[in-house]
């Protein structure tokens, strides 16, 4: 979650309240709470380690018998996001583990991912102003700078391989959620460049900044996008790629977006913003997502 969208809520009066929940559904965009689960299943009150102002931004990613979760946890004292690790066996029910990457400025949106064995992260580092590719060293709890991917300040950076090149959305106006660039690069460690049809959009917040996995769908990629218009996490929409070459890039938005929307329920009633599907062995899908319940902050007086 980027550090400046926070900022604009604060201005406002308000403290975000974001937390964890997990949906499962026939298809990624036909997602619920799974019954018998009690959302959120990870809040901030989960982390031990730091204190916590809210949890967001997971990423799942199943290694062994056990279900990974990483996650931004904001440290409430220094003022900046960390990455925290909860796992689970059956996907859940999650046990938070601890915080697994800190570093001097902001952490959110750590994208984990496999790649020949090896696991990496790409979490948003906007403040150090780079895309930052992240090794593990022992999985899931050592996690090393490796290089850095693209200059510039870009938030929610959202990798993925298709057709014989790696290749990443990322937004550059995280203020506004209203631009989507687009790069690509043969390796997965560079060099990487920006693609000609970049910007792919411009001046659209409800369909710009990145909310997620990149995904494989019956033999088509899907990206999901936040829609932050008239407020930011009003909920998240899904893309169709028809058409995706070093020269071109078409999409158009699947038939089942929105995928999420702001719940009944007091966890998530303010915004969603976030998902991580994943196709199980049975053939139903299962996400980590997150929602928002805005309060009042503390600093702000309450008129009588």
């Amino acid at each position: 979650m980027s550090h400046n969208s926070e900022h604009a809520n604060l201005l406002n009066g308000l403290r975000q309240s974001w937390s964890i929940g997990i949906y499962v559904g026939e298809s990624p965009f036909n997602l619920r709470p799974a019954e018998g689960i009690v959302n959120p299943v990870l809040t901030r009150s989960d982390v031990s380690d730091i204190p916590a102002s809210f949890v967001a931004d997971p990423f799942m990613i199943r290694a062994g018998d056990l279900w990974h979760m990483f996650f931004e946890a904001k440290h409430a004292v220094a003022r900046k996001g960390e990455i925290g690790l909860a796992v689970s066996s059956n996907g859940f029910d999650w046990q938070y583990e601890q915080i697994v990457l800190a570093e001097p400025f902001h952490l959110s949106y750590p994208y984990v991912f496999e790649c020949d064995g090896e696991y990496y992260m790409i979490p948003e580092t906007l403040d150090a102003k780079q895309i930052r590719l992240y090794r593990a060293t022992c999985f899931p709890y050592g996690w090393t700078h490796l290089t850095d991917l693209v200059e510039g300040n870009f938030a929610d950076p959202s990798i993925f391989w298709a057709a014989g090149n790696w290749w990443m959305f990322a937004c550059p106006s995280p203020f506004e959620h209203n631009s989507l660039r687009l790069f690509l690069a043969d390796s997965l460690t560079g060099p990487w460049r920006e693609h000609p049809r970049s910007p792919l959009i411009e001046g659209n917040p409800h369909i710009a900044r990145p909310a997620g996995r990149v995904i494989a769908y019956n033999d088509s990629l899907i990206r999901f996008a936040q829609d932050c218009y008239p407020r930011y996490g009003t909920q998240v929409r899904a893309f169709e790629i028809l058409e995706l070459t070093s020269t071109s890039y078409r999409e158009q938005e699947c038939e089942g977006s929105p995928s999420l929307i702001p719940g009944d329920s007091a966890w998530n009633k303010e915004g969603m913003h976030h998902i991580d599907p994943h196709l199980n062995s049975d053939g139903k899908w299962m996400a980590c997502v997150d929602g928002n319940c805005c309060v009042l902050s503390s600093s702000v007086k309450s008129v009588s």
